[in-house]
């Protein structure tokens, strides 16, 4: 489909290219990038669609006109694939061969369909998640994990080699307010005597220590003095932190394994939050920044257009930004990468574009190839979430209630059977609700996220699109029983409906969504292709009997045709983080 989509943006193109020279217009007035395609909203117009609208002014002609004097430039061979229709130059496919190729293709390289060697050779470090360790994951954390997980798994497919890390936020004054109220509060608690999971048990400290703050103002002091005691490596806090961190991290760690998240190399601030330091007093000896009388260092940014930023203050500590720039130095000594990707949210953007330029003054040319994936803010139905005052929608505990509303699902349904495991595959569906829902709004943009309207059966949702597979494969399961092979040769010209011809196309469109995604860092791309697709195979599986056609050419035809939806949406799910499933 591609190629032939390929081929015609070419021949158009052509052809109006000769029609600029026979009009004697500038050879500028027209430029192959400006020319438009679009799906005809009636099959019967064809495939593919080129508008002449966008060059009416051009040839100071009608649109129409236009169109007719560009089949009358093209190739005459191809002529016959062509018809006019308004302002639209619309073209039909040799369908047979399209079906034929696209088929197979799916056939041979199974899970591989829709890979490709676009990435090759290029090196790609991503970095997401980078949790706290004063408290559990919450809604927000699953979006940022999502978005990196997915994005990654798309850029290996596209065929880049990707390197996923993390940055744990293990220190500062917010890791000891938990350790603080601890100390205050716990009475020497731990995770097992009080039943807890050890992140939660660390994050109800946080809270617990906002709500005394509030009361008692000797508690910010208190934090304050604590991080000045870890910073010079007191024994006991340093051991209570060790502690602490550790419930909080394995706590973590539980929760990536549940959701299936995974990491390459993982950095620590503790171990990296003093990295930046060396670097920007190279800048300033080398006379990229400059140091204000109190002796605090800064950098100008006039050069693109802001103020200017503090890189260390005047006491010699640094700051997150300081930090920043030597852990993407380490990181990049330690595995060259050609980009670099950051998975941060929108309020971030500013840190990053200073960030970024920072480290092209310190000379570093790779800088040019630091990217930050804006990502909107996740917010519920009744408003902002906010950790401090324990109003989050913790991670955990949304996954349990999304697997409580799945498996209510499987039993009101009586498919305990079918299913096998309740627990596991509600697990699964839960999974596929929330990855799905926290996917298919494109990145930048803010988000509410509705727990009930995620797990929906029906409608745009993964548990529809989990739903369909399962439904494939039940159906391709009978056919094997049946003594069907699903790897049958076939005859494409049995595909000849105008519902089988919408699928096909769907597929052929596959590789080219994957390339796209992993372009623009867009995993929403994909949210909504699977979708349409989806829907596109329950209409046809409704109104076109598969196992009963009519003759055993066109049933190994249309199994064939079930085979490669199920492959693409398995693929497709893969790449979003959907758990595929063959029953529900």
């Amino acid at each position: 489909m591609t190629r032939n989509k390929e081929l015609w943006i070419e021949l158009v193109g052509a052809a109006l290219e000769q029609l600029v020279k026979d009009k004697g217009l500038d050879a500028g007035s027209f430029a192959p990038e400006q020319l438009q395609t679009e799906v005809p909203p009636n099959p019967e117009l064809g495939d593919l669609a080129f508008p002449m609208f966008p060059f009416a002014k051009v040839f100071r002609s009608a649109p129409p006109a236009i169109a007719e004097a560009v089949v009358e430039l093209l190739p005459e061979e191809h002529r016959s694939a062509v018809t006019t229709a308004g302002g639209y130059l619309n073209i039909r496919f040799n369908r047979a061969g399209l079906v034929q190729e696209t088929l197979k293709a799916v056939q041979e390289q199974g899970e591989a369909y829709g890979s490709s060697k676009a990435g090759a050779g290029v090196r790609v470090m991503i970095e997401f998640s980078c949790p706290n360790t004063n408290k559990p994951l919450h809604l927000g954390h699953l979006r940022n994990d999502a978005l990196g997980e997915s994005t990654a798994r798309i850029l290996s497919f596209a065929g880049a080699d990707v390197r996923k890390v993390n940055l744990i936020n293990d220190r500062g004054v917010h890791i000891c307010k938990s350790m603080l109220a601890y100390l205050k509060f716990g009475n020497g608690a731990t995770p097992e005597s009080s039943g807890l999971k050890s992140d939660h048990f660390v994050g109800d400290y946080y809270v617990r220590y906002n709500q005394w703050a509030a009361e008692d103002p000797s508690a910010e002091p208190a934090a304050k003095e604590m991080l000045r005691a870890w910073e010079q490596g007191d024994p006991e806090t340093l051991e209570l932190w060790k502690l602490m961190n550790k419930w909080a991290i394995d706590g973590i760690w539980e929760t990536y394994r549940r959701t299936h998240v995974s990491f390459d190399a993982v950095y620590y601030e503790s171990e990296t939050y003093l990295l930046g330091k060396a670097e920007v007093l190279k800048g300033l000896a080398s006379g990229a920044f400059y140091q204000d009388p109190d002796n605090s260092v800064w950098a100008d940014l006039s050069d693109i257009d802001l103020d200017k930023k503090v890189l260390l203050r005047s006491d010699g500590t640094s700051l997150y930004l300081t930090q920043d720039i030597g852990t993407a130095i380490t990181r990049h000594n330690d595995w060259p990468f050609d980009r670099m990707v950051y998975v941060v949210a929108s309020e971030q953007i500013y840190h990053f574009k200073v960030l970024f330029h920072v480290i092209k003054k310190l000379g570093h040319d790779w800088a040019a190839n630091l990217h930050h994936l804006s990502y909107g803010m996740v917010n519920l139905p009744e408003g902002k979430m906010k950790s401090r005052e324990g109003t989050v929608v913790d991670a955990d505990k949304l996954l349990d209630e999304l697997t409580e509303l799945a498996a209510g699902e499987i039993r009101e349904k009586a498919r305990e059977d079918a299913v096998g495991d309740v627990r596991a595959t509600a697990e699964k569906i839960a999974l596929g609700a929330l990855h799905y829902y926290l996917l298919q709004t494109t990145p930048n943009k803010d988000m509410i996220f509705n727990p009930e309207a995620s797990l929906a059966f029906s409608g745009n949702t993964g548990p529809y699109l989990q739903y369909t597979g399962a439904r494939i494969s039940s159906m391709l399961a009978k056919a094997q029983a049946q003594g069907y092979r699903l790897d049958a040769e076939f005859d494409a010209g049995e595909l000849n409906l105008d519902s089988e011809w919408d699928l096909v196309r769907r597929i052929a469109e596959f590789p080219s969504l994957v390339a796209a995604a992993a372009e623009n860092y867009n995993p929403s791309a994909l949210t909504g292709y699977l979708y349409e697709l989806a829907k596109s195979f329950s209409g046809y599986y409704h109104d076109v009997p598969v196992l009963q056609a009519g003759t055993e050419e066109q049933r190994a035809a249309r199994i064939a045709l079930c085979v490669a939806v199920r492959r693409t949406l398995a693929n497709g799910l893969q790449l979003i983080g959907v758990p595929f499933l063959e029953s529900m």
